[in-house]
């Protein structure tokens, strides 16, 4: 007790004299200010993303239902939408949405990618980054602890108490946890109002209507950004203790602020690129149709490939001409045209989401260097905002591609006749309630097993950072001297 007691006691004195400068003050009311403001455009493009993808989702399927009699594979090509909907933890991290489509269109024998997003109808500005609570927690934040601790211990190094406080039976390990105590009361001050205010935000979204699986996000996203906040105290003091002066504590404070958070991430994206290289979009696709188009063509009827299988059909079925058959041949068709053509794109998907996953990787392991990154992967995976929440959306929205084509191919199949229409004849369609067959499609974000799977490396490299600089304070206050 006698030594929490000397701690407590240190820690009220530094948060005293912080205060004496009016400088804080400013400082203080400017982040708070930002806080305030990246609460509410976390507020405001939540509500206006979510209405947007719910009235265009909702026009989409009212579209598709309205549609009048017709022949399924011309529904098919009519095609659908998938929209992805925020959760509410993207109100406080932005991550790669901006950048990222939240729009799907799909149709038969053709995977689009995602577009509409806020970055393709925003201003080179976003390119920047846009203000969230998130940002500010793990950029701003840090370097106000910085300019509150660069001295720390160095002014006390300074103007000769140091010495004086350590010739009075207070021990290094008091003195540094003591200042550590010390800027974190002051950094308290605002992180504990925002979190009050993250809560209650989180809750008014849902309707005060949580899940565990939201609510344990939640608990984890709170308690990592913490964490991170802790490691920038403790890095403050020990750089503070370690300098002869506080220009010198500064001076090294700000470069490692530069380093850990502007330079490092931009730098490691760079050479993750480099090392492991994507090929271009048009080279994607034009890979992908070569590879299809040696499978054969499915709208070609004198194709080698779909010739074999129709050879095939007529002497199994014991007939001469695909009228005949007792199904429909152009459904048959077009239902093995779609399981080929998806096959072969999602093979060639598969290859170029390796690729993504070692940039992502070389990324990854570079956090055990740089909390920063450890803290950005893991907040943007509980809000899902992250790459991978990207590609789980074109995912699911895939499946649900292929089982409407093929879906409308098995209509076909049952329901239209062989025999083509004369040219008075009225067009081979089936009634519009089959429409209602495909069911409207809902996108479910990663549970909270799946994004720490994702983000073990991130994990693993907080709980590594913690005890290093248990360590090095424990060191730090054996080997540190006074003057």
């Amino acid at each position: 007790m006698k030594i929490l007691h000397t701690e407590i006691l240190i820690a009220k004195h530094f948060k005293n004299s912080v205060f004496k400068n009016s400088a804080v003050y400013i400082i203080t009311l400017f982040i708070g200010a930002l806080l305030l403001y990246a609460a509410f455009s976390g507020w405001d493009n939540y509500n206006s993303q979510n209405e947007t993808s719910e009235k265009y989702q909702h026009e989409s399927r009212e579209d598709w239902l309205k549609n009048p009699d017709k022949n399924p594979h011309r529904m098919a090509h009519y095609g659908n939408f998938a929209f992805r909907k925020s959760t509410s933890l993207s109100v406080f991290e932005f991550g790669m949405e901006p950048f990222f489509g939240n729009a799907i269109f799909l149709e038969a024998h053709k995977q689009n990618t995602a577009n509409f997003s806020e970055a393709g109808f925003s201003n080179s500005m976003l390119r920047f980054g846009e203000i969230s609570i998130a940002m500010v927690l793990q950029i701003l934040l840090p370097l106000l602890i910085f300019f509150l601790g660069f001295n720390a211990v160095a002014f006390e190094r300074e103007n000769g108490t140091l010495k004086l406080l350590l010739s009075q039976g207070i021990s290094w390990k008091q003195l540094l946890f003591g200042k550590i105590l010390g800027i974190a009361s002051v950094i308290m001050l605002l992180f504990i109002p925002t979190i009050i205010v993250l809560v209650f935000v989180w809750l008014l979204l849902q309707n005060f209507s949580i899940s565990a699986d939201e609510t344990f996000k939640m608990i984890l996203f709170i308690l990592f950004h913490f964490i991170y906040l802790m490691f920038f105290c403790v890095i403050a003091v020990l750089v503070s203790a370690s300098s002869k002066t506080s220009k010198k504590a500064l001076v090294s404070l700000i470069g490692i602020w530069l380093i850990l958070t502007i330079i490092l991430p931009r730098t490691t994206q760079a050479i993750g690129a480099y090392l492991y290289e994507a090929p271009s979009k048009v080279a994607f696709n034009s890979a992908i149709e070569q590879d299809i188009l040696k499978q054969g063509d499915s709208h070609n009827p004198n194709d080698v490939h779909y010739k074999a299988i129709k050879d095939s059909l007529l002497r199994t079925y014991k007939v001469d001409s695909v009228q005949k058959l007792p199904f429909n041949y152009s459904g048959f068709i077009m239902t093995e045209g779609e399981r080929i053509s998806s096959k072969i794109y999602n093979d060639h998907l598969e290859e170029l989401l390796k690729i993504y996953a070692k940039q992502n990787s070389f990324s990854k392991a570079v956090s055990f260097l740089n909390p920063y990154i450890a803290v950005k992967n893991l907040s943007m995976g509980l809000s899902n905002t992250d790459y991978d929440s990207y590609i789980d959306f074109q995912k699911q929205a895939e499946v649900y591609r292929y089982n409407m084509a093929q879906k409308m191919n098995a209509l076909q199949i049952k329901y239209i006749s062989n025999k083509k229409p004369g040219p008075n004849e009225k067009p081979l369609t089936i009634g519009k309630e089959h429409w209602a067959d495909v069911e409207e499609f809902h996108y479910e974000p990663k549970g909270i097993a799946n994004v720490l799977k994702t983000e073990i490396l991130s994990i693993i490299s907080i709980i590594i950072w913690i005890i290093f600089l248990f360590v090095l304070i424990r060191f730090a206050a054996k080997n540190l001297k006074a003057i």
